[in-house]
């Protein structure tokens, strides 16, 4: 009892703002700590930090002040709480938050005012959450790199002059310098993955059905493949914390009919857990400062039990290519001309390179596509079944300047073909995959990815902590600079 008592109080001598989500609810629910001066603390940070990194957007701290005060009371006569009750959480905006502007970084949607709550959104908040801010995207969050002509560039907390990733670049920037507990982030190409390394925090991205996803605010429903590809999720600068925001964001909402009502922990695998360390083809140009970080994560599980073997992994270049095809396709048939019409310049310039890494697909020809993802997600699970985990890289290349996409189509190519290719062609298998950081690389955070089959988020999470535990928070070491 003495040491708990002394652990609390260490803890205490903490910065609120640096708790873990899990330790931030944990003392709520106690009454160590109100939510008030938690909300408090987290909207005082953001004061003092976002200035200089433009991560959230939409500051709802007058909002989240009064939510907290009802938290709070909510506890003291009580009431059944939240896994989140009146902890701090950010909201991308791109998702509906009821009475917000769902914008997605284009000016023309400024005023497109959410009617009702996502499900994400109504998830947290049925967890007790509270929304102090909306964070930036590239407009139609199609940019792995976030900038946009209605709020403006988000930095990078760890070196302005590199991007912090895209789309979800002001989720990631905002909790790596602790705005925030937990960021909802989306993923169709890499969106939660990309930030994560580049901001040096820990995520999930779902397997497809996993978390429910809808906009009140909406005119069309998207092209099916985009649904099968996309994926909501939370960004944490803990693993644990990631794992609680995945329970919380992932309950049932009627309005997906993907949503699935698979179990979030699955049966164990055989002992000792094989994971492939994906070997990366020889067409891609690689630094060697980021593929020895790739084998010192291999070698953290190694060391505690798991049985890694570096193995070629099912037909990645192919399964890249399908994820370009298919989204590209069916972007240039149902939204391209809307698209073009209301972004700017830059957008423009951005999307004529990715396009030209596509092949625009006939009717024929999408339909074979479709059908070729079967076959490639099969081959994966059939693969899986041997290998449960797969480490692979999250980028093979240092983090890039900031709109590195904006310097023409050769360097888009280096960026999306070479770069990311372990990361985009994971939404075509609709697969769960974490990134974890694994250190720092002249001053500039590297994290892997650990990819796992449908519905064993669990295995990819345990993965990560795995890392996580020999390699430590990283953002830590970006506060103490």
């Amino acid at each position: 009892m003495m040491n708990e008592q002394n652990g609390e109080r260490n803890k205490m001598k903490i910065p609120i703002w640096q708790w873990a989500a899990v330790e931030t609810a944990a003392a709520i629910k106690a009454g160590d700590v109100s939510s008030q001066d938690v909300t408090a603390a987290h909207l005082a940070r953001m004061k003092e930090v976002n200035p200089a990194l433009n991560a959230v957007v939409v500051d709802l701290g007058d909002s989240a002040l009064k939510a907290a005060q009802a938290a709070d009371a909510a506890r003291k006569t009580g009431s059944e709480l939240g896994p989140l009750h009146g902890v701090p959480v950010t909201i991308k905006i791109n998702i509906d938050v009821e009475g917000q502007a769902n914008s997605n970084g284009v000016v023309a949607f400024k005023d497109n005012i959410a009617p009702g709550d996502s499900p994400v959104t109504a998830n947290l908040k049925k967890a007790g959450a509270i929304i102090i801010g909306l964070t930036n995207t590239p407009e139609f969050s199609l940019r792995a790199f976030t900038d946009n002509p209605l709020h403006g560039l988000t930095r990078n907390p760890w070196n302005p002059e590199v991007t912090c990733g895209g789309s979800s670049g002001g989720a990631g920037a905002s909790i790596a310098a602790g705005i925030g507990t937990i960021a909802h982030g989306n993923d169709i190409g890499g969106s939660l993955r990309w930030p994560a390394h580049c901001n040096g925090i820990a995520t999930i991205k779902p397997t497809q059905g996993r978390i429910p996803a809808f906009n009140p605010s909406a005119t069309a429903e998207r092209p099916l493949m985009a649904q099968f590809m996309s994926s909501q999720g939370p960004l944490a600068r803990e693993v644990r914390d990631v794992r609680l925001g995945l329970e919380v964001m992932a309950q049932r909402d009627p309005r997906d009919p993907w949503w699935v009502p698979a179990p979030l922990q699955g049966p164990p695998p055989a002992k000792p857990i094989k994971v492939a360390l994906a070997k990366i083809p020889n067409d891609m140009t690689t630094d060697s400062g980021v593929t020895a970080l790739i084998r010192k994560a291999a070698d953290s599980l190694a060391d505690q039990g798991y049985a890694v073997s570096e193995v070629e992994v099912p037909d990645v270049n192919g399964v890249w290519q399908l994820w370009c095809d298919l989204i590209l396709t069916e972007i240039g048939v149902l939204q391209k001309e809307q698209m073009l019409a209301v972004s700017s310049p830059d957008f423009h310039k951005a999307f004529d390179g990715i396009v030209g890494l596509a092949a625009q697909l006939d009717q024929a020809g999408y339909m074979k596509a479709i059908s070729d993802r079967s076959r490639h997600i099969r081959n994966w699970m059939m693969f899986m079944e041997e290998y449960p985990l797969v480490l692979a890289p999250t980028t093979v290349r240092r983090t890039p300047e900031v709109n590195a996409d904006l310097k023409g189509e050769q360097r888009v190519k280096e960026v999306f073909q070479n770069d990311l290719r372990f990361i985009s062609a994971i939404n075509v298998l609709g697969l769960p995959a974490a990134v974890v950081p694994v250190g720092l690389l002249d001053g500039l955070p590297v994290g892997v990815q650990i990819v796992g089959s449908r519905y064993r988020e669990d295995l990819c999470l345990d993965a990560a902590a795995a890392i996580e535990s020999k390699v430590g928070v990283l953002a830590k070491q970006l506060w103490s600079r």
